[in-house]
């Protein structure tokens, strides 16, 4: 069930209008409902024919992580200065929804503030979830006056994953469970790499990863080097990991 937070009123001439509704339950029950699937009225208002939510419903979250927690009372003492240093401003931000788990503060130029919010598993946030944060740190008892902030989304970086790995023949025996275990090291090096703002695009990391799961030698096409600004996050497009069989030697 949701319910709305605030009276809206529609205006003469007009048939419909929006407000925001928010779940009743907790946690992330309330996530990933389509657009249209939210479109039963629990107390019948009159002359309102229909309701419906107009954007998948999200920005639920369960129990903050311990990390994440961790992390925040680190960053306390920051809040309490009221001239806008950038550790203020990433506790507020992260303060505004336990699905954060990093955040950029840049200023690209003098009294400008530009903040942008990296989800869980390196999702980007809309424009509902950005709208909260904008909220919190543009409280007039938080942003200091002369700042101008800015609530972004993070800037994606795209590559792709192209490699062909091989496995020793001595370990014939075992070349389905580490080919197995190669897919979910790719799987693991493409969420590690989206799981933080300003992350290079390290291929170095990829093998490393597949060595450790067992490959005898890793063949990457793509991705190359790449640096990746603050603001940013590399997230992986195209996927392609090829077996190139047993190798000796």
């Amino acid at each position: 069930m949701f319910s709305t937070g605030a009276v809206a009123t529609v205006a003469i001439g007009s048939t419909f209008v929006d407000v925001a509704a928010t779940c009743t339950q907790t946690g992330e029950t309330g996530n990933d409902l389509a657009a249209g699937q939210i479109n039963k009225i629990v107390d019948p208002i009159a002359y309102v024919a229909s309701v419906a939510n107009t954007t998948t419903s999200e920005g639920g979250a369960d129990i903050e992580a311990d990390d994440d927690y961790r992390e925040r009372i680190r960053l306390a003492p920051e809040s309490f200065s009221v001239a806008g240093p950038t550790g203020a401003y990433v506790y507020w931000a992260k303060s505004a929804s336990s699905l954060i788990v990093d955040v950029s503060v840049t200023s690209p130029s003098a009294g400008e503030v530009e903040i942008r919010p990296l989800l869980t598993g390196g999702e980007l946030p809309d424009a509902e979830l950005l709208a909260v944060v904008d909220a919190v740190v543009n409280d007039v008892n938080i942003r200091p006056l002369t700042d101008q902030v800015t609530v972004l989304a993070p800037t994606a970086v795209s590559y792709d994953v192209d490699l062909t790995y091989y496995i020793a023949g001595s370990n014939s025996a075992l070349a389905t469970s580490i080919q197995t275990a190669v897919t979910a090291a790719v799987n693991e090096y493409v969420l590690w790499q989206k799981s933080a703002l300003g992350r290079d695009i390290n291929p170095s990391e990829l093998i490393a990863l597949i060595m450790a799961a067992g490959a005898k030698r890793v063949a990457v096409t793509t991705p190359v080097f790449a640096a990746v600004d603050a603001g940013g996050v590399a997230i992986a497009d195209t996927i392609t990991v090829t077996y190139g069989g047993l190798e000796n030697g």
